[in-house]
């Protein structure tokens, strides 16, 4: 156990019988409805869940489990007898809480990276451990879970499927970022710029500081917080971490698209000798991963939105029997939900109620 954890004692008030507290930061995000979109659809134990956030989403309306509940502010006491609490704020909103969860003995997942780099915290993508045989081992106080980035865990997961039954030389992969990997004001920008445009008006740019609408980008302007080549560093970074070196290296482009919803994904697959499709595709065939015939529909990104699998085709590469081509698709609002709420599954297994000292 990292000591860093030791001095959040839990000294909880006893919850119903089998039963967790749950506080969501940043209830109001889009990753936020998520989490409590997938704790209700995957019947998580839980007796309440708190929705937090800061002033300006403070006493919107959400749905929960057939309820109506109140967002309510993020204040330390809130954290009294909470026993999981998920942080889908932005970074800024989790440096300045996370300590106060720790000392009020609640165990962390977070999805805003702000504390990946935090000495006992764990980078964390059950879709990617069970693939590649790690086994998560429960903890009594464990450090905070911090969800690997939804392309990491789609490439991680789709690459060590394939790599495991046939060696993979090469992996070049362009993604297509879409507008809610930025929340709500990311897809606010987008569609405004897209009225602005067609309405010959001036084009808001104050999340990008370029034109995304009708536009693909590979980077933002100079005045935008965000940076594609930030997110490209912590993909691989987070891939590497993942694989633990057992995957071949990847080339990767980022780009952004002016779509609103999921990750679209181009992974030109290079290996020793002749592939067949058909082998690739039961390769990669399995948990989590929806392989789509050339009779169906193609996996896009409005088909992807929503489900739980990442959709791929599989596509020969006319110059090279030796490659494949990948075109997939998967929602990156529900793979990184998904993930985090399967942490705390794991977590719960070990997680008491009651006081400990």
């Amino acid at each position: 156990m990292n000591s860093n954890f030791k001095s959040g004692a839990i000294a909880h008030a006893e919850a119903p019988q089998g039963l967790y507290r749950v506080a969501i930061v940043g209830a109001a995000s889009l990753k936020g409805k998520e989490v409590a979109e997938v704790l209700d659809q995957r019947n998580f134990p839980s007796s309440e869940v708190k929705l937090l956030d800061d002033d300006q989403a403070l006493g919107q309306l959400e749905a929960l489990k057939d309820e109506i509940t109140f967002i309510q502010s993020v204040r330390a006491e809130q954290f009294e007898h909470v026993d999981f609490t998920f942080f889908a704020s932005d970074a800024e909103s989790t440096r300045k809480n996370w300590r106060h969860v720790v000392n009020r003995g609640s165990a962390i997942v977070d999805l805003s990276y702000a504390i990946e780099d935090e000495p006992g915290a764990a980078l964390r993508a059950p879709w990617v451990e069970r693939q590649l045989g790690q086994f998560f081992t429960p903890q009594l106080q464990p450090g905070p879970a911090v969800v690997a980035h939804p392309v990491s865990i789609v490439l991680a997961l789709l690459l060590s499927r394939i790599h495991g039954v046939r060696q993979v030389k090469r992996v070049v992969a362009t993604v297509f970022e879409p507008a809610s990997e930025h929340g709500q004001s990311g897809m606010d920008e987008l569609h405004q710029q897209t009225v602005n445009l067609l309405s010959f008006q001036q084009l808001p740019k104050k999340v990008y500081d370029v034109q995304v609408a009708f536009n693909m980008v590979a980077r933002y302007g100079q005045e935008s917080n965000a940076s594609l080549s930030g997110v490209h560093d912590r993909v691989l970074k987070h891939l590497s971490r993942l694989a633990e070196n057992r995957l071949p290296a990847l080339s990767l482009l980022m780009l952004q698209a002016p779509i609103f919803h999921s990750h679209a994904f181009a992974v030109n697959l290079q290996f020793e000798n002749p592939v067949e499709s058909k082998d690739v595709s039961r390769a990669l065939s399995g948990e989590h991963v929806a392989v789509i015939e050339p009779a169906e529909e193609a996996p896009n990104n409005v088909n992807a939105a929503g489900q739980n699998d990442i959709l791929v085709s599989i596509l020969p590469d006319a110059n090279d029997h030796s490659s494949v081509w990948l075109w997939a698709a998967s929602d990156n609002l529900r793979v990184a939900a998904s993930n985090a709420v399967e942490c705390a599954e794991e977590m719960a297994t070990a997680r008491p109620r009651g006081q400990i000292q």
